[in-house]
């Protein structure tokens, strides 16, 4: 690469050991199957051992498996935390580190396991009716809370005649009344609410803690004391469309009173008690009513008094809290600039970078993330991703380097001749700003030479693509692409006001932040004008149709899972109600002009580029409907084109590792249908 066109250049080199080149291949579709990574690492008490989750690909079920592994903080004594081959996740030291509780996989759904660290036992501690989540220990370590659904009978509108003996009718008619109905990679939603119960150590039955017609579905925390907890959730009267709202309760366990903590106008998450019992730290902010917002780390005294924030100079949206030992301070993860990291910040708002690297959980596409813990004694264990590898295990104790302990993919890893990752960044011609990027050449990259360009362009809108493995921006690399995905406008990480320049005008000046770094790109010799490709997923998939609206400059396109239009996917999406104002002015109803200004299908006269058009035939989020209205146009104008629908896929289309090659398979063969010229 001719690095003069860089404003800056980082390049990321390997962590681990590298093999000779003679022992190396591209990365390859079936490699897919062979990955595994680390989520949710969870360390002792003491800081002497961590359970995590270990996740890996099934290349008989065609799915992914999570396992609950042990090792101590060293890396040594890596073991399965039961070697039962079924799904376990949400694991809980006990206060006195003696003992784990987990969730696992039933026939009837999951159930509370606890494993006992002195003998390697466990056992199933309940049988509950519906799955539970968010498991949480009592100060004594006598009791678990948890939050579970209560299911409720649905609406019925008529009663039906009786059938005869032995007939065969048609199943009675769904009826629904919710705001919120269905979800995404779920479907639909079984009636009911989501209320904390707690049981003893020793199983029994549960008891239930919360009432009213209100979800309770975050993890609750327990008060010094042990006689409430405390806990995050919408129990205003409006709270179905008051989406945004919600303040910090507690409430009794001896009388179930529920007693609000806040009155913020916007979120109040997360609540995390002090070591001391005497303040709880939470995320919050005020809300403008706007595109995004920073959450902010907020602290409180343990009766709602005294109220301030800690991170008003951090202009970064923060989560994961937890205390340190002496609740003098507490740590944070948030993104910077792709970056996800480690926070800590004092009570008088004093704060540092801990860490950085903290991410690689999401495999599929380069997207920041990732989880810690800290033990009593100010261990931190999180993990740590590159883009060469995704997520392993890393300790942090004190202020060094952290030691990376677990190497989940060496084996297959260091023997794959993977194409490097830049970050790059350059100025927008739209307003001077800086816009960050990150390219990946092709296996055997010769600078000599010049490469077709796949552009990638992220979801979201309000999202951020970072330096992590990604098995599809590889693949497409592997198959000869330069691969461009950037940062533009809108995206996080970058602050509230950036990420905020997307407010009633989306898509907008972001499209010119992506083709002002393929021009870059062009201009460094890289590629050329003619050898051009686009693609991207969800918001991806807006700006790829917005982008071949706006000019024919591609050679191809393949447009997945995108909003044509507005108005349709506002109505019909299972996130139907969070749009209205936070994106464009008004309901689609009361905007109409404003709605079609911003979709894509009012360009669809000027496409000229053969498009593929993809979409998971279970999406529910960017329904299928509107993926077709992409597909016809085209198809009524004469341009070459195709619909790709992968059976039962949710929006997340590459989910199942199947999913994730055939996605990346048509794209590049479509691409290969207009190869450029040599």
């Amino acid at each position: 690469m001719k690095p003069t066109y860089l404003v800056t250049l980082v390049v990321f080199l390997l962590l681990s050991g590298v093999s000779s080149a003679a022992d190396q291949r591209p990365f390859d579709r079936m490699d897919v199957f062979e990955l595994e990574w680390v989520s949710n690492p969870q360390i002792s008490p003491d800081g002497k051992r961590i359970v995590y989750v270990r996740n890996s690909m099934d290349i008989m079920a065609d799915g992914k498996s999570a396992r609950l592994w042990l090792i101590d903080a060293d890396g040594s004594n890596n073991i399965p935390l039961t070697g039962d081959d079924i799904d376990e996740s949400s694991a809980a030291w006990s206060p006195d580190g003696s003992r784990i509780a987990f969730t696992s996989s039933t026939d009837n759904g999951s159930e509370i396991f606890l494993y006992w660290a002195a003998n390697g036992k466990s056992t199933r501690l309940t049988q509950l009716d519906r799955s539970p989540s968010g498991l949480s220990w009592s100060p004594d370590g006598r009791q678990i809370a948890f939050s579970m659904l209560v299911p409720e009978e649905p609406p019925v509108l008529v009663t039906a005649p009786a059938k005869p003996k032995d007939a065969e009718w048609a199943d009675a008619p769904r009826v629904t009344t919710r705001v919120m109905h269905e979800r995404d990679g779920a479907g639909f939603i079984e009636p009911g609410y989501k209320h904390y119960f707690v049981i003893s150590e020793l199983g029994g039955t549960a008891r239930q803690i919360t009432s009213g017609d209100y979800q309770h579905r975050g993890t609750p925390q327990w008060s010094g004391d042990g006689k409430s907890l405390i806990f995050s959730a919408n129990r205003n009267d409006d709270w179905e469309l008051n989406f945004v709202n919600s303040e910090i309760y507690s409430v009794s366990l001896e009388s179930g009173e529920t007693v609000a903590l806040t009155d913020r106008n916007g979120p109040d998450e997360e609540p995390r008690l002090s070591p001391d019992g005497e303040k709880i730290a939470y995320w919050s902010f005020e809300d403008k009513i706007q595109t995004y917002q920073v959450t902010q780390l907020h602290v409180m005294n343990v009766d709602g008094t005294d109220k301030r924030v800690l991170t008003a100079d951090l202009d970064r949206s923060v989560s994961g809290i937890a205390w340190d030992r002496g609740s003098d301070g507490v740590y944070f993860q948030y993104n910077d600039h792709g970056d996800t990291r480690i926070g800590y910040t004092t009570l008088s708002g004093k704060s540092r970078v801990v860490a950085s690297s903290v991410g690689g959980e999401s495999v599929a596409r380069p997207y920041s993330g990732g989880s810690f813990s800290v033990s009593s004694n100010n261990k931190i264990a999180f993990t740590h991703g590159t883009p060469y590898n995704p997520a392993d295990l890393a300790v942090l104790d004190g202020r060094g380097d952290p030691d990376v302990i677990t190497s989940l993919n060496s084996d297959l890893l260091d023997y794959r001749d993977l194409g490097q990752v830049e970050e790059i960044w350059y100025t927008s011609t739209v307003d001077g700003r800086d816009i960050q990027g990150w390219v990946i050449t092709p296996p055997g990259y010769d600078e000599s030479k010049t490469y077709p360009l796949l552009v990638e362009n992220h979801g979201g809108p309000t999202a951020n693509y970072g330096p992590w493995f990604s098995p599809e921006l590889q693949l497409f690399a592997a198959a000869g692409y330069v691969v461009f995905y950037p940062n533009p406008r809108g995206s996080t990480s970058y602050g509230e006001e950036f990420g905020n320049l997307l407010f009633e005008n989306y898509p907008g000046d972001d499209y010119q932040d992506v083709i002002d770094g393929v021009d870059v790109l062009i201009e460094s010799g890289m590629t050329t004008e003619d050898r051009l490709y686009v693609t991207g997923g969800s918001a991806g998939g807006i700006m790829t149709a917005w982008i071949i609206g706006k000019n024919n400059r591609f050679r191809a396109a393949a447009v997945v899972k995108p909003v044509m239009n507005w108005i349709s996917k506002t109505l019909v999406a299972d996130n139907y109600f969070m749009y209205a104002n936070y994106r464009y002015p008004g309901q689609p109803w009361e905007s109409i002009e404003t709605y079609m200004k911003f979709s894509p299908i009012s360009l669809v006269g000027n496409i000229d580029t053969p498009t593929l058009v993809m979409v998971g035939t279970s999406d529910l989020r960017t329904p299928l409907s509107e993926s077709k209205q992409l597909y016809h146009a085209l198809k009524i104008r004469g341009i070459d084109t195709a619909l790709v629908e992968v059976p039962e896929a949710f929006h997340f289309i590459a989910n199942r590792p199947s999913q994730l090659i055939t996605k990346v398979d048509h794209i590049l063969a479509w691409f290969a249908k207009y190869p450029a010229d040599e």
